[in-house]
């Protein structure tokens, strides 16, 4: 490898690892540092473009690793990634900072956990310890999970965090959002006192210490000369805050990304990111990459014509390769058992003529529920199938069960573990018993677990006193959790880990809640596999990894069955041949998303998402009709995103629909017509769709319920239903036809 310096600025010379990349990835590694901004298409080697940067700031331009931090968005990529640059180098990237957002986070707050109100050893709560604690906010709040959805408020916290916002911040536009606000900080304050973050926390503290504290955003902008990120649009306000922070001194930020691809605007994602950063680093450089080396041409130009019809994003021309290819088949069934039966017949005949392998095929749908009829079908079929997105490994509860066990090892301090394992196996520790433990410990200012430790002290009498008959039935535990502590440091995990299964005969327990279909003790044995790989690191590593594990992290890297996922799961992800079923309105695009320019768009490049998985074969299907939840069939609407297709890259047709939903928007969509063609002027007209009358933050009147504010209002099965909020009595679903509400204010 051979360096020219002149002028100032450094010259690199091709190595053979440079040849091996198309022009535009030339360009975009090879480039002078300063701020980058390159929009991938799909399958077009961004992923390739990320690791020879990193490989070519440390070869060529002898940038030292340590100052490289690599983001990406999964374990797995992160991994991946790590594996190419030490093959490109042919030697370890020591020092080199790669990983989510999540783990940079976590290792940045334990080395500045003198600034934070947890210790160093915090740990990380997942979505199942977030609901239990929530859950008890609710409840200690008096109020009804009806009217306040342990989930719902969550997420309202979730997008508070990622706005940055702490309790005191939250806004405040009505009655409802200070009981929010009230819960929140309630929620945060048990977070704190349990010694633990949720996920948000992690990018909500890191971006508050870097934005506030001076001389740690001075430490680590000087730290990392070169910074650089995957999967850019999906990023969110807090990420975006974190980077700009981050990349103040040096500037050499460089990011990869594609605005078509921004799939996860419902947890925060937002692909105006890449307009800030056009707009925050006005000296930057753009990179189009459009070479796909995934899909035919005919799939790409498909996918094209659909995601064409969204505004506000950089317009690509993608090319490749391997060929025209074949069509896009379009099916429509029936009705949704003759679609599933469709798709299970194609597969299965080719699998008999031996023209594909199982492992060519993907199924994928908009919402989990519609695996069900595949599932019957495969099952009537014979034939093997994986699903994806069903409860994964770390999910399962004998898993979770013995993590949780480790944790409050790790943290007595947390609560959250400590109610789950306290009675586990069933030693007669009832609600009643715990919650005079937790009375205990909050007069003590102490958690539940210091005060179980404190019980086999020398200073525990005290405690003895004031349990009074209900320490007899917790000294045991106690005693178990002092000696686990005890050997914390002792013994290696896996000792540990049979330390607990021993004394708490978890094995026998596991094995009578086991049946024919889930091996419960085949499940912890596996986990003391996974335990074996941390033994040099230790504990609280381990517990991190796990607590920031995605599914996408637990995907085998084989798979050899036809995989069903949604389309939300299979980013990031390729087949031979991609089924997408459900291309009905109500369906996809969702029904949530059709009177909001935003989540249309969100569903246009969802779709666009899904087709650009598929290699060689792309099919798209409906249903004429489908089934209710209440047993009757209803007619269906072909999706509007169908219409985007040309007729010159598609086989089959979708019927003339002469059947009419007083939900349809027209605008959106032309009906009377064969798939592909022009409106026939003997099309029937539809009846006029009911108009929205009612929208969030409108102030109302019922005749029984009295005032209330709107919370909520979406059109369906031809009227419209309004979600309001009355004080006192929380949050009703009203239709609006039959509800008599007056609008007072809007």
């Amino acid at each position: 490898m051979t360096l020219i310096i002149g002028k100032g600025r450094i010259f690199f010379i091709m190595s053979d690892f440079l040849i091996e990349l198309n022009p535009q990835q030339q360009k975009a590694v090879a480039a002078p540092p300063g701020p980058m901004l390159v929009l991938a298409g799909p399958g077009s080697g961004k992923t390739r473009v990320l690791t020879y940067r990193v490989a070519y700031l440390i070869a060529a331009l002898e940038v030292p690793a340590y100052q490289i931090m690599a983001v990406t968005f999964t374990n797995k990529a992160a991994r991946e990634m790590g594996h190419r640059v030490q093959s490109l180098l042919q030697e370890k990237a020591e020092g080199l900072w790669l990983g989510t957002f999540h783990a940079i986070c976590g290792r940045i707050l334990r080395r500045e956990a003198a600034h934070l109100p947890v210790d160093s050893n915090f740990v990380i709560f997942d979505e199942d310890d977030q609901l239990t604690l929530m859950k008890r906010v609710i409840k200690e709040h008096k109020l009804n999970e009806k009217d306040f959805n342990p989930r719902q408020v969550l997420a309202k916290i979730s997008n508070a965090k990622n706005d940055l916002q702490m309790p005191a911040d939250y806004p405040l536009l009505n009655h409802r959002d200070e009981v929010i606000q009230s819960l929140y900080t309630a929620y945060q304050a048990y977070l704190v006192a349990s010694n633990a973050m949720d996920f948000d926390d992690m990018l909500l503290y890191t971006a508050h210490l870097l934005r506030n504290q001076a001389s740690i955003q001075q430490k680590y902008a000087h730290r990392f000369k070169h910074i650089l990120v995957d999967e850019f649009q999906d990023t969110n306000q807090a990420q975006y805050n974190l980077l700009f922070h981050l990349a103040a001194h040096h500037r050499n930020l460089f990011v990869v990304g594609d605005e078509d691809q921004s799939i996860y605007r419902w947890r925060g994602a937002d692909y105006k990111n890449v307009k800030r950063f056009e707009a925050d680093f006005t000296n930057h450089e753009k990179i189009l990459l459009e070479q796909n080396y995934r899909s035919t041409q005919t799939i790409l130009d498909s996918a094209l014509s659909v995601i064409n019809e969204n505004e506000h994003r950089t317009e690509k021309v993608l090319f490749t390769e391997r060929g025209k290819g074949e069509p896009v088949i379009v099916y429509e069934a029936t009705d949704d058992h003759d679609e599933a039966a469709y798709v299970v017949d194609i597969i299965a005949r080719q699998l008999a003529q031996e023209k594909a392998k199982e492992s060519d095929f993907a199924i994928m749908y908009r919402t989990n529920a519609q695996s069900r009829l595949l599932e019957e079908a495969f099952r009537r079929a014979n034939l093997n199938y994986r699903l994806i997105g069903a409860q994964r490994f770390y999910g399962r509860r004998e898993v979770k069960d013995m993590i949780a066990f480790l944790r409050l090892i790790y943290n007595p301090k947390d609560e959250v573990s400590l109610s789950r394992v306290i009675n586990l196996p069933p030693r007669g520790i009832g609600a009643v018993t715990l919650q005079r433990l937790q009375a205990i410990a909050q007069q003590a200012d102490m958690s539940s677990g210091e005060v179980l430790l404190a019980l086999n002290a020398a200073h525990g009498s005290a405690f003895m006193s004031d349990l009074g008959a209900t320490a007899a039935r917790l000294l045991p535990f106690s005693k178990l959790l002092t000696s686990w502590r005890f050997n914390l440091d002792l013994v290696s995990l896996t000792d540990l880990f049979d330390q607990v299964l021993l004394d708490t005969d978890y094995e026998a327990y596991v094995k009578a809640e086991s049946d024919a279909l889930q091996d419960r003790w085949a499940n912890v044995l596996e986990l003391r596999a996974v335990l074996l790989e941390y033994e040099e690191v230790g504990l609280a590593a381990f517990l991190e990894a796990m607590a920031l594990v995605a599914d996408q992290d637990t995907l085998p890297d084989t798979i050899d069955a036809p995989t069903m996922l949604t389309l939300h799961a299979a980013k990031g992800l390729e087949f031979q041949q991609v089924f997408i079923i459900g291309l009905d309105e109500h369906y996809l695009p969702h029904s949530r998303s059709l009177h909001e320019p935003e989540e249309l768009a969100e569903e246009r490049r969802l779709f666009y998402v899904g087709m650009t998985r598929a290699k060689e074969r792309l099919y798209l299907t409906r249903a004429q009709r489908r089934r209710s939840p209440y047993g009757s069939y209803e007619t269906m609407l072909p999706s509007r995103f169908l219409m985007d297709l040309p007729e010159s890259l598609t086989r089959g047709r979708i019927s003339r629909m002469d059947s009419w939903h007083e939900n349809f928007d027209i605008q959106q969509f032309q009906w009377g017509q064969s798939y592909g063609s022009k409106a026939k002027s003997t099309a029937p007209k539809p009846p006029k769709r009911r108009e929205q009358r009612f929208f969030p933050e409108m102030h109302v009147q019922h005749p029984v319920y009295g005032e209330g504010v709107v919370q909520n209002s979406r059109l369906e099965f031809g009227d419209e239903t309004v979600e309001v909020y009355f004080d006192g009595l929380g949050l009703k679903a009203l239709v609006a036809s039959m509800s008599r509400l007056e609008i007072l204010e809007e």
